[in-house]
């Protein structure tokens, strides 16, 4: 009898090598014999069987070792979410962990608190609550909520770490959440360098994703004059990140990482955005914005309508005018929410009342420059900004215009 290996089987069947792998191990596949660590089957097998959630183990570890497993190689094409979450029937965790970060992805809140707290009250193992507590705290951010955003860190602080390994993934999980609301406090000195050694490589996709993360939020920090950086001064490191952020996403590309690379390009488009490259900002929004939409990812494309404003709202109205309703008021809970949120962790008030005019006046005034200069970099008349000057500090309740960074 002709026999051939789990992987052909599983490409035989468009399932993972995981699920044919577990079918073999629980006598579900007739004929199936190991040979070393390879699984071998008989050509000619079907999958009449196919198997339920109530046939394997519920309590099997996570098929990747990170707690950000729709950022990993599981779900690697445009418009096969729902797909890739059946592929995980044989993992009962998995795809309950899955579907809620999808679900995150979408906007549909509801969908991942049930989720979160389902696997945070079923004691599931270290990777399985730790995402939890991450989705816990996502959901916190939506609905402005700061006692689930406390309860969601002290779950992740409790997840059931094993060794040195586990409690580095931990402190990244830390570190991811925060970095939501540019709070650069809690990363570690080894992530803030770069240095991702201490992380499992299924972690890495998102990894890098956070590290992107952390350097826009210095970049911004600098520009702003929160921080300061010797050598360096208002938008100089903004202009030299896509140097870091570029090689993240072709490396995104390769790893075949959906998730991972659309936050990427998303990310990037904001730091060219920022420095005034519109040209590759738009490069980027736009491949973010084809890679999301197959799957209607657009909780994740609302995340970064507030940072990118009228550019990303005419970019995707350009792909879909009926997704840019959607995102629009998925993007006006968000923002609401982020704004309430955030300014109780960082203990300060935030505007949401500006216009994106306002708003794209603000920033380039939190970041040093004239009124001269706004206006001339805008197009617009020097009046038209002394106006918005006028309303921002009005409707940010702050009485000098070099206060405005702390109501952004």
């Amino acid at each position: 009898m002709d026999m051939v290996s789990a992987s052909e089987i599983a490409k035989k069947w468009g399932v993972t090598p995981r699920y044919v792998q577990m079918a073999c191990k629980s006598g579900k596949i007739a004929g199936a014999k190991k040979l070393g660590n390879t699984w071998m089957l008989p050509s000619n097998v079907t999958k009449d069987f196919l198997m339920k959630a109530s046939d394997l183990s519920v309590d099997m570890p996570l098929p990747r070792k990170t707690p950000f497993l729709y950022m990993s190689d599981l779900y690697s094409e445009a418009g096969k979410a729902d797909e890739c979450a059946e592929t995980l029937s044989y993992n009962h965790e998995a795809q309950v962990l899955f579907k809620a970060e999808i679900a995150y992805s979408r906007g549909d809140i509801d969908t991942v608190y049930e989720r979160a707290n389902y696997l945070l009250n079923k004691h599931s193992g270290f990777y399985a609550v730790l995402s939890a507590g991450m989705l816990l705290a996502l959901c916190a951010i939506w609905r402005g909520d700061i006692f689930m955003w406390n309860k969601a860190k002290t779950h992740i602080c409790e997840a059931p770490a094993k060794n040195d390994n586990d409690r580095d993934i931990m402190s990244l999980a830390i570190t991811a959440i925060d970095s939501m609301l540019y709070n650069t406090n809690s990363f570690p000195d080894w992530f803030k360098i770069g240095n991702f050694e201490p992380l499992h490589p299924d972690a890495l996709p998102a990894a890098k994703v956070y590290y992107a993360k952390y350097l826009y939020a210095e970049g911004y920090s600098l520009a702003t004059k929160e921080i300061q950086i010797e050598g360096m001064q208002g938008l100089s490191l903004m202009s030299v990140l896509p140097i870091a952020i570029e090689p993240m996403i072709s490396q995104a590309m390769a790893d075949k990482s959906i998730i991972a690379e659309i936050y990427l390009r998303f990310i990037c488009a904001t730091v060219y955005h920022t420095s005034g490259n519109t040209e590759q900002a738009i490069r980027h929004l736009d491949r973010a914005i084809d890679l999301a939409l197959p799957d209607k990812l657009y909780g994740l494309i609302a995340e970064y309508r507030r940072v990118l404003d009228n550019l990303l709202e005419d970019r995707l109205a350009l792909k879909d005018k009926d997704a840019l309703k959607i995102v629009n008021q998925l993007y006006a809970t968000y923002n609401v929410n982020w704004a309430k949120l955030s300014g109780m962790v960082r203990n300060r008030y935030i505007a949401t009342t500006l216009t994106a005019r306002e708003k794209e006046i603000a920033k380039l005034a939190a970041f040093g420059l004239t009124n001269q200069e706004i206006a001339e970099k805008l197009n617009v008349s020097l009046a038209s900004v002394k106006q918005a000057i006028r309303s921002i500090t009005s409707k940010g309740g702050i009485d000098a215009r070099n206060e405005i960074a702390s109501i952004l």
